[in-house]
């Protein structure tokens, strides 16, 4: 107790008592340095740019109290586009760089009125369709009110119209921007490029390295992987509203609405009409229309006036013919109509053709063949036309129908450059809203989680063929990668045999027993898949080899979101029944392989049970047939690629089944699967599934090697 006294009495007299004056000194330079630090942090962090007051706004500047900029008459002039330029040359990907939401970054430039040494304005104040499609930037999520975050840079200079451009002082005013340097990481859009007698398909104003999204290029000015087609926009695509008639047969079979045509081209027209009568309507320009009725809502033949653009709805297929310029409004116009445009440029690049695949939408004909244009068409299958008339609308729905539209999906694809492991996939861009699935995504770009097992999973579908059966698991069981086997017993009224009776294999083996029998049980995502890969495989095919089944796994490996199989079979076009016909006749070409014997991604058993659009799952159950034509129509669909058979075999007969073991020896079974292929793609609005010559054979297999040198030697020829 007195020592603790002792202490607490000794304690404080150990630190020397602080003055007066110096705490207070002290206190003060600490409070200093808190209030600094935490302005600091305030700067740092609060939203701010070091160019914020000059950010592209319309609203806050009117254009007739904009910075004059007077050029003098030898202000540098930009050199002219370097035809060589692409991403890897031109582009200075490192401004862009890692950005967590993969998306560029762009600046507009302030609006500015540059005028020439005598006072002249260099051109007209900004038109109303740059206005819009500068505001759909700037509202958008790549805008950057940073010029220092900018990957991008997009002047406010308006060159979407070269008529009405001074060509030489309009290069002088591009080369006055801060951040110019060549061109580098600019982007220009025009849709009117070059000027009479020659018209040239690119824009005149020499621009050095800036990247250009034009709407007239040719072939000879179009740098491919830098520049960007874009289309004409169609002011009445504002002005009429076309509701969508969608697809179906139409009054004409072929229009031509465009004036002013070079009188060759008419004349072929017009030839055209002749030969075929009223089929062919062929439109020009009205010459009696009364005052106050605007030409340009209006076409005539002879003496019958029709309203423009309504008429293009009345004809399958609407005429795209190069003009002065070979980018042409009217392309705009006949999307919309839903009508399907037979596009006569030679050497055009067709507006997004980067993305879109116009194969689907419209055809393309050489000008040297228009006399033959009419029989051309009429080789096309109905079911065809009514796919590209409503993949025509979507078109302009997506991407042609406002200057916005058309400026996002610019930026979009120039995006899709710079971060291509983020870019928008093939279906994303082609296909219509109602085609694409939520929730959907191919597998090769699913979050890269590992699986639980190496190897595959062999699934087995079986009913009561049980010695059958166990001669595929004997054999499956061989195969190296095998990492279980799962056997799906579809019979609900005969137990599977007891577990002494089943093969003694090296992997565990699993019997899960169906509620119903029904074909879609062998696509159900059972919980035992433990593995990415998936080996559906009949009870009944006995005849590949350990070796033939190693391989097909090593390729699918390769190609994980492709179905690769073993027995091929081929759709065709049925012309004189007008529908799609199955084949399983021995071709060179194929575009399924039948799920009796296939490797795949598991997730696509999720998608078959789930995602399965229509009433397709119900009908395959009800109908005990085309289970394997509806898988090959689903990953078709989702991934846009074609499947891969392996090995030579053709033949997959089970030598001791009878007719009436095998539901694919009945008479009815061809001409059903024939019915299911037509029921498919009209519940897919499209034909999915692509046609190939290619197969998948181990190397050295046919060779005169040793055996011992040959990783696959057991590969059956037939």
């Amino acid at each position: 107790m007195c020592a603790s006294a002792k202490y607490n009495t000794r304690g404080p007299a150990l630190i020397p008592r602080m003055k007066t004056k110096h705490r207070i000194y002290y206190i003060t330079l600490f409070s200093i340095v808190l209030l600094g630090l935490i302005a600091t942090g305030i700067f740092q962090f609060w939203p701010h740019s070091i160019e914020s007051s000059n950010d592209w706004t319309i609203e806050k500047r009117s254009v007739h109290d904009v910075p004059v900029v007077k050029l003098p008459a030898d202000s540098p002039i930009p050199e002219r586009g370097d035809l060589s330029c692409r991403m890897h040359t031109c582009f200075d990907v490192y401004r862009c760089g890692f950005n967590p939401k993969n998306k560029i970054k762009v600046y507009i430039y302030s609006l500015k009125k540059y005028v020439d040494e005598y006072g002249t304005s260099v051109s007209n104040t900004i038109s109303r369709e740059y206005n819009e499609l500068l505001t759909a930037i700037s509202d958008s999520e790549f805008y950057t009110d940073d010029v220092n975050r900018a990957c991008l840079f997009v002047p406010s200079i308006d060159v979407l119209n070269q008529n009405a451009l001074r060509i030489k002082e309009t290069a002088q005013a591009l080369a006055q921007l801060s951040r110019w340097d060549r061109g580098t990481n600019h982007l220009l859009f025009n849709m009117l490029p070059g000027g009479p007698p020659d018209y040239n398909t690119a824009l005149d104003v020499p621009r050095d390295r800036a990247l250009l999204a034009g709407g007239g290029f040719s072939t000879w000015t179009y740098r491919q992987g830098y520049d960007v087609s874009i289309p004409v926009y169609s002011p009445l695509s504002a002005e009429v509203d076309l509701p969508d008639r969608g697809p179906g047969p139409r009054r004409y079979f072929i229009l031509s609405s465009q004036m002013s045509l070079h009188p060759e081209y008419r004349s072929e027209l017009e030839a055209l009409q002749t030969e075929n009568g009223e089929s062919v309507l062929i439109l020009d320009k009205c010459t009696n229309l009364s005052d106050g009725v605007p030409a340009v809502r209006k076409r005539c033949h002879k003496n019958q006036v029709f309203d423009y653009p309504q008429v293009l709805q009345e004809s399958t297929f609407c005429v795209v013919l190069r003009g002065a310029r070979l980018g042409q409004a009217v392309l705009s116009d006949v999307l919309q109509a839903g009508c399907v445009p037979v596009i006569i440029a030679d050497s055009y690049i067709l507006p997004f053709s980067e993305v879109l695949d116009w194969k689907r939408a419209s055809v393309v004909i050489p000008e040297e063949k228009m006399p033959e244009m009419y029989s051309i068409l009429q080789s096309v299958p109905q079911r065809q036309i009514e796919e590209m008339q409503r993949q025509a609308r979507w078109f302009w729905e997506a991407y042609f129908r406002s200057m916005k539209a058309i400026a996002l999906a610019t930026l979009q694809i120039i995006n899709d450059r710079i971060y291509p492991y983020a870019a928008i996939s093939y279906e994303d861009w082609n296909d219509p809203p109602a085609v694409k699935w939520s929730s959907v995504s191919n597998p090769l770009f699913l979050p890269l989680i590992p699986p639980q097992s190496q190897g595959f999973t062999a699934i087995v579908l079986t009913y009561d063929r049980v010695e059958s059966l166990f001669r595929v698991i004997t054999e499956v069981s061989k195969v190296p990668s095998l990492s279980k086997l799962l056997v799906v017993w579809n019979n609900q009224n005969k137990n599977p045999p007891e577990e002494s009776l089943w093969p003694k294999i090296r992997v565990p083996l699993k019997v899960v027993r169906t509620a119903e029998n029904k074909l879609s049980n062998r696509f159900f995502p059972y919980d035992e898949i433990e593995t990415e890969a998936v080996l559906a495989i009949d009870d009944d095919i006995i005849m590949l080899t350990s070796d033939e089944l190693q391989f097909g796994y090593e390729v699918w490996r390769e190609f994980p979101d492709r179905l690769v199989g073993y027995p091929g079979r081929l759709h065709l076009w049925d012309h004189e029944m007008n529908k799609w016909k199955y084949e399983s006749e021995w071709t060179n070409e194929v575009s399924m392989v039948l799920t009796g014997a296939a490797f795949y991604h598991k997730y696509f058993n999720y998608l078959y049970t789930y995602k399965m659009p229509g009433d397709i799952k119900n009908w395959v159950d009800a109908h005990m047939n085309c289970e394997d034509i509806a898988m090959n129509f689903l990953v078709a669909n989702v991934t846009g690629k074609s499947v891969i058979k392996v090995t030579p075999r053709k033949k997959f007969k089970c030598p001791e089944c009878t007719a009436i073991d095998g539901l694919s020896l009945d008479q009815t079974h061809m001409v059903e699967r024939s019915e299911c292929i037509n029921k498919f793609a009209s519940v897919f609005g499209t034909m999915p599934l692509k046609v190939v010559e290619h197969r998948a054979d181990p190397v050295l297999y046919k060779d005169d090697f040793p055996e011992k040198l040959k990783s696959f030697p057991n590969i059956g020829s037939l």
